[in-house]
């Protein structure tokens, strides 16, 4: 079965350092067992950083990386023009709204204004 989860940086950086309550991370296990989507910013960002571990680098390397493609690119443009958020943000949400995922952040207020996307937030499940 296919994941319709895209997981944004943050969530993977907080699963991955152990920062979420048990019952959290073993929901985040059962979502990344049924395969991680990662948006190609994603992986420019965890992978960025100066000391990247082993551990995130075979994280990144088990996700399914969406690639920042001509539909993305436009629906990037649109959500730019439309509604002023940092470039980044707009990569994700335009790669959710594309491929028809679920964007699993916690920096909800980044993308809650945005129509056509879905949004959940692990500390609140």
């Amino acid at each position: 079965m296919e994941s319709r989860f895209l997981l944004d940086t943050n969530v993977v950086i907080d699963f991955m350092s152990g920062q979420f309550p048990i019952t959290v991370q073993q929901c985040l296990f059962d979502i990344i067992n049924k395969g991680v989507n990662l948006s190609a910013i994603n992986k420019m960002e965890l992978l960025g950083f100066a000391n990247v571990g082993q551990q995130m680098i075979d994280f990144v390397s088990y996700a399914s990386i969406v690639p920042i493609d001509n539909a993305v690119i436009n629906k990037t443009i649109d959500i730019r023009r439309i509604y002023k958020i940092k470039l980044h943000d707009a990569i994700v949400a335009a790669t959710a709204i594309v491929h028809n995922f679920v964007i699993v952040t916690r920096n909800v207020k980044d993308f809650k204004n945005i129509s056509n996307i879905e949004i959940k937030n692990p500390w609140d499940i």
